[in-house]
């Protein structure tokens, strides 16, 4: 099987909600929650004839994009891209994410390799564009925990949580933006942990002086991650985007303003929308009255309306709305959207034609249609990135070994267990009790009817009897079933071990594992084969065997 559909994927817990599932498979019930559908073409005509009537700041953007990328080393086609952006007939193809440690979970990868292919797909399409792919560093955020580890297949086919100690001052309180923490001395232990845990191969001495030279003392989070996506990705032309720039927070002045000056307009708005949203699905982001964040004393603090103007949330610190108001045009880098504001920020920054989004986003992005026209910037088309499980060769074994499906191990493990416990097992349990408790039932109702006739109360004992026999039953069934699988504990190993592959922590392989993992065992040149694999148009899970 190469395709699974969403529909047949668990939702329950999962990325994957409902809105999601709908949004690919059936846009009609959602399309009032969008401006335009990704499957449309005559909607990508319309988008790009809006965006052309819309003025940006183009040449500010791309004069800082330009400093930037040069401060990136990024490769030539980067920076003229940079400069294509400059004309009115370029648009941009943005991603972002978390500048995650080591890039972060696969899908990274996926939403940025998606980001480029559809670039060059629209380019065939529309060959009187100039599309540019661009990634936004979400480099802001203050949450340490949600970049700063990763998971990857130790040696023994294990996994493995590894992370990166940045200190007491970052793990205990508010750091501040993640992507200016530089990295020190515990990144040394983090290649020396790694090092001794992954298997050693033909390609590992390359891959980790790649790692470790993106990962140095001194680097950033951004800078880090940058090197690391540049070296990986072969001067690709990605353009990438910090918003944690003094000179891109000047210009987004008006942006600031207008939501500190109509607070809590924004919020309600949201609050309506999400109304009509929870009608059929679920919510994804709860609006604040204020949607920025201020950087005081090296922290990043909500910003919170107060009876005399504004606060910082767990702060003292406390501004009244003229001096709010003043700190925004003295100092508009102070400032930082919350997931509600940012890609309106985005999108008054740049032309943006489409988003490519992961299925938490396009849910939340069903929320903010009336945010985009009350600032009056066109909602970008919103692209599904590619979803994607690799099975690797001693997986598909595994798999074949034992005849499962990938679909198997997303839905219950413990019965993949019991699955594979009754395959090496000359015993096969379910037949064996399958006809015992209807058998009994049988036999018990035979004797009703004499009970009954000898003394009524009799049906009751009965009753009581065939339940306890059940129980009984059962739990021999369950004590038959587990002293098989410590039997087969070999067998079940191997179904726990392609368990950790596939769906490692009971989720989806592509939001736990590393991209080191891969590069590990199979060398640099993994990203160009899964670039090639890699179908951004079919809009179902993708299972990708290696």
């Amino acid at each position: 099987m190469k395709w699974i559909d969403y529909n047949d994927l668990p939702s329950n817990g999962s990325a994957f909600s409902s809105l999601f599932v709908d949004y690919l498979s059936d846009f009609e019930r959602v399309k009032k929650f969008y401006t335009w559908n990704y499957r449309n073409p005559d909607d990508w005509q319309a988008a790009l004839n809006l965006l052309s009537k819309r003025s940006v700041p183009r040449a500010d953007v791309c004069r800082i994009l330009s400093v930037q990328n040069r401060d990136f080393h990024c490769g030539v086609k980067t920076l003229a891209n940079i400069d294509a952006l400059r004309n009115d007939n370029a648009v941009a193809v943005v991603t972002g994410q978390q500048v995650g440690l080591f890039t972060g979970p696969l899908y990274t990868i996926y939403k940025t390799l998606t980001t480029l292919l559809l670039s060059e797909k629209l380019q065939t399409q529309y060959p009187d564009h100039h599309f540019v792919p661009v990634f936004w560093l979400e480099g802001e955020d203050h949450d340490y925990d949600e970049v700063g580890t990763i998971k990857l297949i130790n040696r023994e086919n294990d996994l493995l949580n590894a992370s990166y100690d940045p200190g007491e001052k970052v793990r205990n309180g508010n750091a501040g933006p993640v992507g200016q923490i530089e990295f020190g001395e515990g990144v040394d232990e983090l290649f020396s942990t790694l090092e001794s845990a992954l298997a050693n191969t033909e390609f590992t001495s390359k891959v980790f002086h790649l790692f470790r030279t993106a990962y140095q003392r001194g680097m950033t989070f951004n800078k880090a991650f940058v090197h690391l996506m540049n070296d990986l990705l072969e001067n690709s032309g990605l353009v990438f985007l910090n918003p944690h720039d003094p000179e891109l927070k000047r210009l987004l002045t008006p942006v600031f303003r207008k939501e500190l000056e109509s607070t809590p307009r924004h919020c309600q708005l949201v609050i309506d929308q999400s109304v009509e949203v929870e009608k059929q699905y679920h919510a994804q982001v709860k609006p604040k009255p204020v949607n920025l964040f201020f950087f005081h004393n090296g922290g990043r603090y909500l910003i919170e309306p107060k009876p005399s103007g504004f606060g910082l949330k767990n702060s003292r610190k406390q501004f009244t709305r003229e001096e709010m108001l003043g700190q925004v045009n003295d100092h508009p880098e102070l400032f930082s959207p919350n997931v509600v504001l940012r890609p309106i920020c985005q999108d008054f920054l740049l032309p943006t034609l489409a988003y490519v989004a992961g299925p938490g986003e396009i849910s939340y992005f069903a929320q903010l249609k009336p945010v985009y026209a009350e600032f009056g910037i066109p909602q970008p088309v919103l692209y599904p990135r590619a979803s994607a499980t690799i099975v690797e060769e001693k997986v598909e074994k595994v798999l074949t070994r034992y005849h499962l499906t990938v679909k198997e191990f997303f839905r219950d493990i413990e019965l993949v267990k019991q699955k594979v416990a009754e395959q090496v097992s000359e015993v096969k349990i379910q037949e064996l009790f399958g006809g015992v408790s209807g058998s009994l039932t049988e036999t018990l109702e035979s004797l009703r009817e004499g009970l009954v006739r000898i003394d009524p109360t009799l049906a009751g004992a009965l009753d009581t009897a065939k339940s306890k026999m059940d129980f009984q039953i059962e739990t021999l069934k369950q004590k038959a079933i587990a002293a098989q699988k410590r039997q087969n504990e070999i067998a079940i190993r191997q179904a726990e071990k392609a368990a950790h592959h596939l769906f490692p922590s009971s989720n989806f392989q592509e939001r736990e594992l590393n991209v080191l993992h891969f590069l590990n065992k199979y060398g640099l040149e993994f990203l160009r084969w899964l670039r090639g694999e890699l179908v951004i148009d079919a809009f179902k899970h993708q299972v990708i065997r290696l």
